[in-house]
């Protein structure tokens, strides 16, 4: 147990820092809950945050929760502890996704750089130039996945061909589909006080040449400035992917795609990311495997990244909105 337990303006400030994390829709679909006598942060799914239709076995949920973790991770070690970690702590609790608690002197010698990344890592859907990426910086980002439990694959030419094709036929997929297009047109709104969902200026274009396809959030209804423009002639692409497919596995691919996202981000590149063939099971079997590969992997996330302008920013509920219990009266003593 640490010498002393955060006060409200840290505890604000780890929970901030979760927020600030990137969810499928942004939904943002965590809870917290912090025990003193413990000094322990629970972590709980919002299952009314869910998308049933989009999302019916709750992997994104988890991938995105994961995400989140990973923030509150490296906060608690920039803030001095050294952050201990539980995947599933309860299974008599399957909301209780994962606890943090605040041990001894942190460890961590990389926290400085991607504390400071989390507060700026935004998804960028807007077009990127064609100006490689160095193989220093790649080879990064592939340790930083490993570093969570997961692989970071560089597909080459003809397999990158394939898996935009693959995505495309779902983005076709799940804009001829009713329920999955009305609930993507849920989360398209203007900022409001919930903080939730993508507003119309972080949406971006579409591309008009084909060579990417992003995700139609207006699903044949779309927001007010959406445009055509021309993107990348040959995309970098990566396919973020595990040995397993279990709940654990889920929470360790959302805990390697943030640490991907924060390194990528202090490095200047930005990143995108093209879930549509992962949310049909059929497609998703295909992204992670070339036909010649024997081994068998399970994609978890897949990247498109760049050099581009920066993304617009989207909405956050406040750490008040996302703490539960006492926690949320400790915040207001402070204020």
């Amino acid at each position: 147990m640490p010498t002393a337990l955060p006060d409200g303006p840290t505890l604000e400030n780890l929970v901030s820092a979760s927020v600030a994390a990137p969810s499928i829709h942004n939904t943002q679909p965590w809870r917290f809950r912090f025990t003193p006598d413990t000094a322990t942060l629970e972590i709980r799914a919002a299952a009314d945050r869910g998308l049933r239709h989009t999302d019916p076995s709750g992997r994104a949920l988890h991938v995105s929760v994961g995400c989140a973790l990973l923030n509150l991770r490296i906060a608690v070690a920039h803030f001095g502890w050294e952050p201990v970690t539980r995947l599933l702590p309860r299974p008599g609790e399957p909301y209780l996704l994962a606890t943090v608690r605040l041990g001894g002197p942190a460890r961590s010698s990389a926290v400085p750089r991607l504390y400071e990344a989390l507060w700026h890592r935004r998804s960028s859907r807007l077009p990127f130039s064609d100006r490689p990426l160095p193989a220093a910086v790649l080879a990064e980002l592939a340790e930083a996945a490993h570093s969570e439990g997961a692989l970071l694959g560089r597909p080459g030419p003809a397999a990158t061909d394939r898996l935009l094709r693959v995505t495309r036929e779902a983005e076709h997929r799940t804009t001829a589909d009713p329920d999955r297009a009305a609930e993507s047109r849920r989360w398209v709104q203007e900022p409001d006080h919930t903080g939730l969902g993508v507003p119309p200026a972080a949406v971006g274009p579409q591309d008009y040449r084909g060579h990417v396809p992003m995700r139609d959030f207006g699903a044949h209804r779309h927001p007010a400035g959406l445009s055509a423009r021309a993107f990348e002639t040959r995309p970098s692409v990566a396919v973020l992917s595990t040995a397993h497919d279990r709940r654990t596995d889920w929470l360790r691919a959302g805990q390697a795609l943030q640490r991907v996202l924060l390194v990528a981000t202090a490095h200047g590149v930005r990143a995108s990311l093209l879930h549509q063939a992962l949310e049909w099971p059929d497609l998703r079997d295909r992204l992670a495997n070339a036909p010649d590969d024997d081994r068998r992997s399970h994609a978890q996330m897949v990247f498109r990244l760049g050099y581009g302008p920066e993304g617009a920013p989207s909405p956050r509920r406040t750490a008040s909105q996302a703490l539960e219990g006492s926690a949320v009266s400790v915040l207001g003593e402070v204020r």
